[in-house]
């Protein structure tokens, strides 16, 4: 299997993850978690948005659910929070749709995780590209990322 960037600056910064392989035509992190065979509420996606100052923020949340952009602006300090349009995450980040990471994108945004990560050992999310999820445990993660735990759902 040929390591991602996201893999990468895992093994860089020593901190220990296993990776799994899917069918990369799947693109709903629901059906995701089913193929990788581990529970949705440990499966988790990656969702870039932009604050109206133009600031963008990640969001890493459970597959299952929805990023509310109320408590996503409140995390983040700002007055209101959108989603980007799907053309500007591959030019803005590097990553397609279905395969974006927290690690790894062009550029360092301030990066927050939901909550309920830390009622794991470890959590799921992409390695960058289709078909590949990383597992590895949240708090060296977010440590690593500058990231924060939020109530974004």
């Amino acid at each position: 299997m040929e390591k991602t960037n996201a893999m990468r600056l895992l093994d860089a910064a020593d901190i220990p993850y296993q990776a799994h392989t899917y069918d990369p035509e799947l693109t709903d992190g629901v059906s995701v978690a089913a193929a990788v065979g581990i529970d949705a509420d440990r499966v988790f996606k990656t969702l870039v948005t932009v604050g109206a100052t133009g600031e963008h923020f990640v969001f890493v949340i459970p597959v299952g659910l929805t990023l509310d952009l109320k408590k996503a602006a409140k995390a983040a300090g700002v007055k209101n929070i959108a989603m980007i349009r799907q053309k500007e995450l591959l030019p803005l980040t590097g990553y397609v749709h279905g395969g974006c990471s927290p690690l790894g994108q062009k550029k360092l945004f301030r990066t927050f995780f939901d909550e309920t990560a830390i009622l794991f050992d470890a959590i799921v999310f992409s390695a960058g590209k289709r078909g590949l999820q990383i597992e590895a445990a949240p708090d060296p993660l977010v440590a690593y990322l500058n990231a924060s735990y939020a109530d974004l759902t």
